[in-house]
């Protein structure tokens, strides 16, 4: 996991990975950390949010962590309604059932 999250923050300048110039290392946040505080914002309709989030990692991890959570959240409402995957996300988005 580590490779990965190497992988996506390699194409960022240091500061924007999370290491301040001079050098101390500041708090840095994953791309599922990116991917929920964006969600949860966009949810919300709070722009501010989402731009913040935004600027965590990099726009090709930030869909990557979307496509993720929305698997899970997917898996997740498929066991609590005893239906499958593909019924639920089609129901999420307003699909007639196939």
């Amino acid at each position: 996991m580590d490779k990965l999250r190497k992988f996506w923050r390699a194409d960022k300048p240091a500061d924007e990975r999370g290491v301040h110039t001079a050098g101390e290392p500041k708090r840095t946040h994953n791309l599922f950390e990116a991917a929920a505080v964006y969600t949860a914002a966009c949810a919300e309709d709070d722009q501010d949010e989402m731009d913040r989030a935004r600027q965590w990692v990099s726009p090709e991890a930030l869909s990557f962590g979307l496509s993720e959570l929305a698997c899970r959240a997917v898996i997740a409402l498929a066991r609590e309604r005893d239906q499958s995957p593909q019924d639920v996300a089609r129901s999420l988005m307003g699909l007639p059932a196939a």
